[in-house]
């Protein structure tokens, strides 16, 4: 098992997370601040089984707005193993 871990605008967050929820993604967000410009973005923590992660990813990148500045990140996304999970 995977957890992605996808820092997105505030502006891409609900286009984002819907579409992730629509393809039978979980997703929990985390409102959170950062960058150079310290502008509010959104953390997406999203539990998914080894083979979906880059179909998850896809989705991510197919929902993002146009990026606003020359150089700058539409979204960054981290990948890491999960050794256990458990929902309560």
């Amino acid at each position: 098992m995977k957890l992605i871990i996808a820092i997105v605008r505030d502006s891409d967050n609900e286009p984002v997370s819907q579409a992730l929820i629509i393809e039978g993604y979980r997703v929990t967000r985390v409102a959170s601040t950062g960058g150079f410009f310290r502008r509010g973005s959104t953390t997406l923590l999203v539990g998914v089984d080894d083979e979906k992660v880059k179909s998850g990813i896809e989705v991510i990148r197919s929902n993002l707005g146009p990026g606003t500045e020359p150089g700058s990140s539409r979204a960054t996304v981290f990948v890491v193993d999960v050794e256990h999970f458990v929902q309560l």
